[in-house]
C-alpha cells in the first residue's frame, strides 16, 4: 500500500518545505486537491501553484480535480506537471473522453466517485483507468471521519479488478488515520490519501514513516 499525503492540510505558506519533509520521510507521492467552490464547498489551488511546486520536488503529483468543468482545465494541469489526474464521475462532460484526453497528454488517468454514487457506475471504466478513487468522506474539507460503508465499494472494486486482471489501482481519500490504515490495506486499498493525519501530526516525518510501515 502506498501513501499520498494531501497538501490540503499542509502549510500553504511553506509548501516547498512540507513537500521536502514528506519526501525525506519516504513518501513518493503527494495528493493535490483542486477545488473550485462549486463542485465542492471549498476553494484551494489551481494549475499555477502546481507548476510552481513542480520545480521543487520530484514526488509523483496525484492531482484530484474536484471541479465542475474538468474539460476546461485538464490541459493546464498536464502542462503544470501532473503525473496522475483524477476527474469525478459526477462532474460535467464525457468521462471517457476526459480519460482519453488525460492519457493522450502522457499522464495517468483516474476517476473518483463520491460516497453517494454507486460504485457500479465506475465498473465499465476500469479497463481504461490507472486508478479508481473511492471518496470515504463527502469531498470539500479535511478532518472528517471515514464513512465505513464506503469500504464496501473498495471490496467490490477489488473483486472486479482482480477477476478481470485490470492494471488499475484503488485509492481512498477521506478520514484516513493510523488507526484505520491497516483495515484499509486488508480491504484491498492500494493507495491511501492522508491529509490532517499527516500534516496535523506533531511529528510529520515520524507519522509518514508509521503509515509506510503499515
Amino acid at each position: 500500500m502506498k501513501l499520498a499525503p494531501s497538501i490540503l492540510s499542509a502549510d500553504f505558506a511553506n509548501l516547498a518545505g512540507d513537500l521536502r519533509l514528506i519526501g525525506e520521510a519516504g513518501a513518493r507521492m503527494v495528493h493535490i486537491d483542486v477545488m473550485d467552490g462549486h463542485f465542492v464547498p471549498n476553494l484551494t489551488i489551481g494549475a499555477p501553484v502546481v507548476k510552481a511546486i513542480r520545480k521543487v520536488t520530484d514526488l509523483i503529483f496525484d492531482v484530484h480535480l474536484m471541479i465542475s468543468e474538468p474539460d476546461r482545465y485538464i490541459d493546464d494541469f498536464i502542462k503544470a506537471g501532473a503525473d496522475i489526474i483524477t476527474v469525478h464521475l459526477e462532474s460535467e462532460g464525457n468521462t471517457k473522453d476526459q480519460i482519453l484526453r488525460i492519457k493522450k497528454g502522457g499522464v495517468k488517468a483516474a476517476v473518483a466517485v463520491k460516497p453517494n454514487t454507486p460504485v457500479e457506475e465506475l465498473l465499465d471504466l476500469l479497463p481504461m483507468l490507472d486508478m479508481a478513487l473511492v471518496m470515504t468522506v463527502e469531498p470539500g474539507f479535511g478532518g472528517q471521519a471515514l464513512i465505513p460503508s464506503a469500504l464496501d465499494k473498495v471490496r467490490r472494486l477489488r473483486r472486479e479488478i482482480d477477476e478481470k486482471r485490470y492494471p488499475c489501482e484503488i485509492q481512498v481519500d477521506g478520514g484516513v488515520t493510523l488507526e484505520n490504515a491497516g483495515e484499509l490495506r486488508r480491504t484491498g486499498v492500494d493507495i491511501i490519501v492522508a491529509g490532517s493525519a499527516v500534516f496535523g501530526a506533531a511529528d510529520v516525518e515520524a507519522t509518514v514513516k508509521e503509515f509506510l510501515e503499515i
